[in-house]
This record gives structure tokens, C-alpha cells and sequence, in this order.
């Protein structure tokens, strides 16, 4: 399964802002900058975390964002499934658009729901906390670019 560009962007946001100490803010630009993202898609990525709940945005002068929780509560399969919802890995995962011939008989669809499921469980298991644990070597690289 591949990850589309707007949850890889998302979750490193996150670990972008989760380094930071909660009072200090970012700009959509320093993230798009330091990632070398397009800030256009990026902006797309925060408004949708900060209407998630996952930042808090600041307009203005002195603005920008941080994360709304902390790391620990901020959890890795929740923001993949909502930053991916439907996840379709195959046509008939979609019962509405399913033209699959073979639908009402075929094993590989349960299958692969059923990897899909464990893939899901595993990000299940980690939090952002976890993903930025090796917070040093993150500023390290940070601070150098």
C-alpha cells in the first residue's frame, strides 16, 4: 500500500511540530521550506489538521501553528485513516463503483482486507510521541537546514 502525498506531508508536519516545544509556533512556509513541499498543498494539510483538531492555527503577524495535543495523544492510523478515507486497495472495496466480475465469488478481496486491517493495527500501535522520540536527532537536522 503507498501512502498519497497529502498523508506523507501531513504526518510530517506533525513530527515538525511535535518537535517544537508547545509553545513555540511554525509557518506553513518554514515546514514547506524545510520539506521542500509545495506550500499550496501544505496549507490544504494544515487547514484539514486544524479543522481535525490536531493543530491550532494563529492568524497574523505573530501567527502560526503548533499541535492542539500532545504527541502521546495524537495517534498514527487515526490521522492515515482520516487523511485517507476510503482506503480502496482494489476496486471492490467500493461497493458503489465495484465492476469487478469476479466480486461475489473472489477470495483475494478478504485477503486483502484482511492485510489492510494488520496494516492498520500496526499504525494503530504508535503515537506521534513515538515517532519523534529521537527528538535530538530531529532538531539536529532541523537546526542544520
Amino acid at each position: 500500500m503507498q501512502l498519497t502525498a497529502y498523508t506523507d506531508y501531513t504526518l510530517r508536519a506533525l513530527i515538525y511540530l511535535g518537535i517544537r516545544p508547545n509553545s513555540e509556533q511554525s509557518s506553513i512556509k518554514e515546514i514547506s521550506d524545510f520539506y521542500n513541499i509545495s506550500n499550496n498543498h501544505l496549507s490544504k494539510v494544515v487547514h484539514e489538521l486544524g479543522k481535525a483538531g490536531l493543530i491550532t492555527t494563529t492568524r497574523g503577524r505573530n501567527g502560526g501553528i503548533r499541535l492542539a495535543k500532545e504527541p502521546k495523544e495524537i495517534n498514527v492510523g487515526h490521522v492515515v485513516r482520516h487523511t485517507e478515507s476510503p482506503i480502496n486497495l482494489v476496486e471492490c472495496f467500493d461497493q458503489e463503483n465495484n465492476t469487478c466480475k469476479i466480486s461475489p465469488a473472489c477470495r483475494l478481496k478478504g485477503v486483502l482486507y484482511e492485510a489492510l486491517q494488520a496494516y492498520l493495527a500496526v499504525l494503530d500501535s504508535y503515537t506521534l510521541e513515538d515517532m519523534i522520540h529521537n527528538r535530538d536527532q530531529l532538531k539536529d537536522l532541523i537546526i542544520k537546514n
